[in-house]
């Protein structure tokens, strides 16, 4: 995770295979230079200086997502390279947060991978208070609703357990 293009840069020196920019090409001019000239896949995650729960949040995500598109069209980023990440818990309310795992169908209008990484993140403790630690259910329930209404990358502290329970869900789907 970077927001920053000699970051980013370094990283893909030292064989790094995903740049991964945490304000979506909107606020480092030189990364999306940077990754369509290393023909890096990319990760476009959402970003807000401070949450608003004013804010229309899928709207939001939308709007910032076609202009980070349009920023990566624009320095020649191939459109299979890229995976939109809604950013669970960056500049959003714990309520955002959960309304975006939601309603997360609505960003494949985009066309692209959408990966979530909800582990471990502080809306969990909004519903059931506990510490990052101890967040393991919550996570797991974060993800199972993202895999659920879209998701197909999930980015998680507890691999085994988060695979388990993913391996399990499709399993049950498959005997509808």
């Amino acid at each position: 995770d970077s927001m920053k293009s000699a970051v980013v840069a370094w990283a893909l020196d030292q064989s790094a295979d995903i740049a991964n920019d945490v304000w979506g090409l909107q606020r480092d001019p030189g990364m999306a230079e940077l990754v369509a000239a290393r023909r890096a896949p990319v990760v476009i995650m959402h970003n807000r200086d401070s949450a608003d729960p004013a804010v229309d949040i899928m709207q939001d995500i939308a709007d910032f997502f076609a202009r980070s598109l349009d920023i990566a069209a624009a320095a020649g980023i191939l459109p299979d390279s890229i995976v939109l990440d809604p950013g669970i818990g960056f500049g959003k309310t714990p309520e955002q947060s959960m309304t975006v795992l939601a309603r997360l169908g609505e960003l494949e209008i985009f066309g692209m991978p959408l990966l979530v990484g909800a582990s471990r993140k502080r809306f969990i403790s909004t519903v059931t208070p506990s510490e990052p630690d101890q967040r393991l259910g919550g996570s797991i329930a974060a993800h199972l609703m993202a895999a659920q209404n879209g998701a197909r990358i999930i980015r998680a502290h507890d691999v085994a357990e988060t695979v388990q329970a993913l391996r399990v869900a499709a399993a049950i789907r498959e005997q509808e």
